[in-house]
């Protein structure tokens, strides 16, 4: 017979039905069997006529089937175990062989739907208490929960039921089959992963839980033999991993801590211990998986301070220093190269957590000399090839790249306690020649391969560096010259790199932060690294302007201008358009105070005289009464940001003949010189607030804080007078530089005008001969009137006139000229160098000859013609 949905009123009825018959089982058995049947008919196939009959009759069916859950306070084993089966059907459901006419089957998910929406999975988890004592049909009742755990909606239902702690309370029931355990796990993963871990977590951290955990894992632990029961045993161990992660969980209190703790370390130390009797553990897959999930909730144990002791009682840290050592080919009963790689990462990753906690047992083991060792393994020829199968073995496939990176970071987590007696063992040992050498090898494959496991071993071993080294001169010392050599190409880093996300910009940092560590304050390695020109390549990178770079940067250069060669270094810098020092530092100071708002005009003068100095932050705090012991937001505010060290970097420079500066420089640049004044008046308006709102100041001091106030502002007038008088000789240069400018436009232009017009005249003697004649006359004016007046007595003179010229410009470097006339021998000239000698038989002829010359012959005999 089929189930269809096609009435209200008959569903309604049979929830009536069902309900009569629960009432009067407890009267007559009889009624059992047709409550199971109708019940029966729950669980087959429903149908439909329409397609709106899923919605139109979704509150009906869901209370239907709701009231499954209700009916299993009916004291029937038989009925019970048929409503689980009927629940199990809606998982499991078949389409009907034959369908009535008209109607069509619903859709597969519906009843699970309606088991949701009636809060189905909740009455089910109560109903556990009525059938706790019963086996079977608490395993018809897990395996219905099974089931419904499968989805998130019922999950939530589930836990607000406290599904998790009551099936956790079951765990140690007796059921020879194990069905019991194995049920009630699956659906504890399932809340898991379907609902909120923390509250999930939370329902099993009571003692009871933590307790019967234990006891089933113990019994799993010595008594699972089988395949089925080593995973059953491992998914137990990672929910006790995650109810461990909870601080408030009592691991400690029930013993399961000491447990899992004494486990871990069975087989590296080998000693007997009364809770793992009888404990024979195998090399196989599901140990193999149980061996790595005890290192990792040791790892999680370490962060509870309740465990440390039984950390340090139990010998872990010789048991994970056990693999920090070379790998050794395994035999043939032990772990396999591949697993026992993995193995030996995972310990000494799980080293680098718990070492800083136990520092005295870290020591007294000698865990510095066994990392060195191994890293001196690490950076060998020997032959090994890595598998790089596992999580922590990522890049290490064919080298020793991986247990490289583990062991540094070892070492990084027990340097950064900067423990005197740690940082002192590591270094008598050879630490700091070792670790350079790490830094070249990586360096070296970097060229090869650029990866994020390299850059996490060059700067982890940058780190390192940092922490030895810091506020030891003897260190810096063995630091210097090689270190410096290493560290300049790392500044040198391509500035393209910082954004390439495998992490050059940590790279980039640890570089600096080593560079500050381990060769400011040691004058051998400064002096080296500026002959490196180091100064040079920080002003590079401060000229980046990137936010994050210039604090460290800055700082850095602050330092270093206690050698007194470092500020010539700084002065001579010359970056991109020939950009100064000075320069740059005081776009930085702009580029800052832009950042913290602080108000300024559009010419960068300041705009208010009280508080020229003020962020918008720091205006919108209230001054708040603090203890005398405590800083002011004043004095707090100068380590937030970069104006102090750009500050003590021109006062290193001088304020006077910076090179490369504008008059907006020099604007800004008076408010620079002028920060401790104003950062003083800061101080001493906060004083004023704080007195004012508690006290009332008497005469006198009230006339010392209002003349402290006066001064403060007329600082600010005066510096505000010299950016506008700077302004203003700006303006008047620019002023002078335009005049110039613009005379020799002038110039430029009435040349080119005289040019043109000299053209035109030129065009119009060629074209126009009455202007040719023109100009011949105005010409042989111009000559006359440039002659002298006076003439000289028995002077000869020559016609300046070619005679038969056809052209119309002027003549050439050729002309005829008549000798001197005879009549003028003896004459004036008779006297001089010049004079003629007594006339030879051709006198006479030669008087009559003439003689052409060139003009420059004719300027030596006789000088300039006129």
């Amino acid at each position: 017979k089929l189930f269809c949905i096609y009435s209200k009123i008959e569903r309604t009825q049979i929830i009536d039905i069902l309900n009569l018959c629960a009432e009067k089982v407890n009267e007559q058995e009889a009624f059992i069997e047709p409550m199971c049947e109708l019940i029966k008919l729950c669980g087959l196939p429903f149908q439909k006529k329409k397609l709106s009959d899923e919605v139109s009759y979704s509150v009906t069916v869901s209370k239907l089937i709701a009231q499954l859950g209700y009916l299993m306070r009916v004291p029937s084993s038989q009925v019970r175990i048929q409503i689980c089966k009927c629940i199990i059907s809606f998982y499991k459901m078949e389409l009907p062989k034959k369908l009535l006419s008209g109607y069509q089957p619903t859709s597969a998910n519906y009843k699970i739907q309606m088991a949701e929406l009636g809060g189905l999975a909740e009455t089910f988890v109560l109903s556990l208490a009525l059938v706790e004592n019963e086996l079977i049909e608490k395993l018809w009742v897990l395996k219905a929960l099974q089931h419904l755990s499968s989805s998130g909606v019922n999950c939530r239902h589930m836990l607000k039921a406290q599904a998790a702690s009551r099936l956790c309370l079951y765990l140690n029931d007796v059921d020879p089959s194990g069905q019991l355990v194995f049920r009630s796990s699956e659906i504890l993963w399932n809340l898991l992963e379907n609902t909120s871990k923390e509250e999930v977590v939370n329902q099993l951290s009571s003692l009871e839980c933590v307790h019967a955990l234990k006891e089933v894992f113990v019994d799993l632990l010595l008594h699972g033999f089988r395949h089925y029961d080593r995973q059953l045993r491992n998914d137990l161990l990672v929910i006790a991993t995650l109810v461990a992660e909870n601080p408030a969980a009592p691991m400690i209190e029930s013993g399961f801590t000491t447990l899992l703790i004494v486990l871990a370390t069975y087989t590296e130390v080998k000693i007997p211990n009364p809770l793992l009797k009888g404990l024979k553990l195998t090399f196989s897959y599901e140990d193999f998986e149980m061996k790595k999930l005890l290192f990792n909730i040791i790892g999680i144990l370490s962060k509870d301070p309740r465990a440390v002791q039984l950390l340090s009682e139990n010998d872990v840290m010789p048991a994970l220093l056990y693999y920090v050592k070379p790998h050794q080919k395994p035999g043939f009963h032990e772990w396999s190269a591949s697993q026992y790689e993995e193995l030996q990462l995972h310990a000494i990753a799980i080293l680098a957590s718990v070492a800083p906690f136990l520092v005295d047992k870290y020591l007294s083991c000698q865990a510095n000399t066994l990392l060195l060792v191994f890293l001196e393994w690490c950076m060998g020829q020997d032959p090994f090839f890595g598998q790089g199968n596992s999580f922590h073995g990522t890049g290490g496939r064919g080298n020793k790249l991986a247990q490289m990176r583990y062991s540094l970071r070892v070492l990084r987590s027990v340097v950064s306690l900067y423990d005197d007696a740690v940082n002192l063992n590591l270094c008598d040992q050879g630490a700091i020649s070792q670790l350079l050498d790490i830094l070249k090898y990586a360096a070296n494959k970097s060229k090869e391969r650029d990866d994020a496991i390299l850059l996490e071993i060059q700067a982890d071993t940058l780190f390192i560096l940092s922490a030895v080294c810091e506020n030891d001169a003897h260190r810096k010392e063995l630091f210097s010259y090689e270190g410096v050599d290493i560290l300049i190409p790392f500044i040198q880093m391509d500035p393209k790199k910082l954004y390439s996300g495998l992490g050059h910009n940590r790279l980039l940092f640890s570089a600096l932060d080593c560079l500050w560590a381990c060769v400011v304050g040691c004058y051998i390695a400064e002096d080296y690294f500026l002959e490196q020109q180091g100064v040079f390549l920080l002003l590079d990178l401060l000229a980046l302007k990137q936010k994050n770079l210039c604090n460290i940067i800055l700082g850095i250069l602050v330092e270093f201008c206690d050698n007194p060669r470092t500020t010539f270094h700084i002065s001579t810098w010359r970056g991109e358009k020939d950009q100064t020092a000075a320069n740059l530092l005081i776009q930085l100071w702009r580029q800052e105070e832009l950042d913290l708002g602080v108000k300024r005009d559009r010419y960068g003068r300041i705009a208010d005289v009280k508080r020229p100095i003020v962020s918008s932050f720091q205006k919108q705090q209230e001054v708040i009464p603090m203890p005398a012991n405590s800083p002011s937001f004043a004095i707090v505010e100068i380590s937030e940001n970069i104006r102090a060290k750009l500050y003590l970097l021109l006062c290193k420079l001088g304020f006077e003949d910076l090179p490369g500066l504008s008059a907006k420089d020099f604007v800004t640049l008076a408010i620079i010189r002028r920060y401790v004044d104003f950062k003083v008046g800061e101080v001493w308006s906060e004083v004023c607030t704080e007195l004012k709102e508690e006290f009332r100041p008497v005469a006198s001091d009230e006339e010392a804080l209002k003349v402290i106030s006066e001064v403060s502002e007329n600082i600010g007038r005066s510096v505000a007078a010299l950016q506008t008088e700077v302004l203003e000789s700006q303006h008047r240069q620019e002023i002078r530089e335009e005049e110039k400018t613009y005379t020799k436009i002038q110039a430029v232009h009435k040349q080119k005008e005289m040019v043109n017009k000299s053209w035109e005249n030129f065009l119009t003697r060629t074209s126009n001969y009455e202007a040719l004649k023109k100009a011949k006359r105005l010409q042989e004016k111009s000559i006359e009137a440039s002659r002298s007046k006076l003439k000289t007595q028995n002077g000869a003179v020559h016609s300046t006139d070619i005679k038969g010229l056809s052209t119309t410009i002027g003549s050439g470097r050729l002309v005829t000229v008549e000798s001197t006339p005879s009549q003028l021998i003896g004459g004036p000239l008779s006297g001089t160098d010049l004079a003629l000698g007594k006339p030879s038989v051709c006198e006479g002829a030669l008087k009559k000859i003439k003689r052409v010359k060139t003009l420059d012959s004719i300027k030596k005999d006789l000088g300039p013609v006129k």
